[in-house]
């Protein structure tokens, strides 16, 4: 083994520590992301029990509350009607 092979392994080792320390640091950074939405994922689910989901609406809307088209105009009631062009 003379000096340039041990030097490619060196300058290849260090390559390889780096890259992997680069992976680890990109990892870690997107844990507290990860935890977050895992906890709101349990809320949600759980019914929104953990204190720190108060104040926090999942924008959920009760199906009786929507407006129904039942005069088959493709209309909600009290929708202005849109002017057409029926040519």
């Amino acid at each position: 083994m003379n000096w340039d092979e041990v030097t490619l392994v060196i300058v290849a080792s260090f390559g390889c520590v780096t890259l992997l320390l680069t992976q680890i640091s990109e990892v870690l950074s997107k844990v507290p992301q990860i935890i977050r939405a895992w906890r709101q994922v349990r809320d949600e689910l759980g019914g929104g029990t953990h204190p720190a989901s108060r104040g926090h609406s999942a924008g959920v809307v009760n199906p009786g509350s929507l407006p129904v088209d039942r005069n088959g105009t493709g209309r909600a009631p009290g929708e202005p009607e849109a002017a057409r062009d029926e040519s």
